[in-house]
């Protein structure tokens, strides 16, 4: 467990070092302990170092580790592909959902919020690349959800998520990054609704520098935190 807390300590460095490098505050950026895979322990030593916010991208694996945190009550993130028939639990214990992109899924999980005092915090994913085959809207079709989403009672629309391909170099790694911020702010400055968005899901372990760069609010890092995962997560 020290080198969880080793690891977060090195990620506070290195998040203020981006964040200078790129002219930025580093508390604008939010690290998010993608935690798939590992055991409540690995979170529970996470979280007394500091880390308050998990991703988790499997529903059962993370109800388990919701119910044996419930103590300390860290903010959960759902970063995984959304299935219609899992809308209800993930509405009903998580803070955000970071890959809704169907207005299907949206709806169900403003249904199933009703009853909350908080509204569902959102972001649409994008399919940056147009990979075949992978999650998320095409870049054309983001403004539609968008409409639809803010329409919903419970959800909250907060901004975009990307996981773009891998790219090899700097300059390289931005580019995805810059377009999904360049499409924020298209939403932003186009439509008065949309005025509010605060929020861009983009980064992890590999390539967290060149998000912060780009505008990144929430970084999504795993092996930087955990290692290697030592327990197969649960697939559902």
């Amino acid at each position: 467990m020290d080198n969880i807390a080793n690891n977060i300590r090195q990620i506070k460095v290195l998040l203020e070092e981006f964040s200078i490098n790129s002219h930025r505050n580093s508390d604008t950026v939010k690290v998010l302990a993608v935690s798939k895979g590992q055991g409540a322990e690995k979170l529970l030593a996470a979280w007394h170092a500091g880390i308050q916010c998990f991703g988790e991208n499997y529903l059962q694996e993370a109800l388990e580790k919701i119910t044996t945190l419930s103590d300390i009550n860290p903010e959960w993130h759902f970063i995984g592909p959304v299935q219609s028939n899992k809308t209800k639990d993930i509405a009903r214990h998580f803070s955000w959902v970071h890959t809704v992109d169907r207005i299907r899924v949206a709806t169900r999980l403003s249904e199933h919020r009703q009853g909350v005092a908080q509204p569902l915090n959102i972001c649409i994913q994008v399919n940056i690349d147009s990979e075949a085959g992978k999650s998320g809207v095409e870049p054309h079709a983001i403004l539609d959800l968008a409409n639809t989403i803010c329409e919903l009672p419970n959800l909250r629309l907060r901004g975009l998520m990307v996981l773009p391909r891998p790219r090899t170099g700097f300059a390289a790694e931005r580019q995805p990054f810059r377009r999904v911020a360049q499409l924020l702010e298209e939403l932003k400055s186009n439509i008065p609704q949309f005025e509010s968005l605060d929020t861009l899901s983009m980064g992890m372990s590999n390539d967290w520098a060149a998000a912060i760069h780009e505008g990144a609010t929430i970084v999504r890092i795993g092996t930087g935190i955990f290692g290697p995962r030592q327990t197969r997560a649960l697939k559902e």
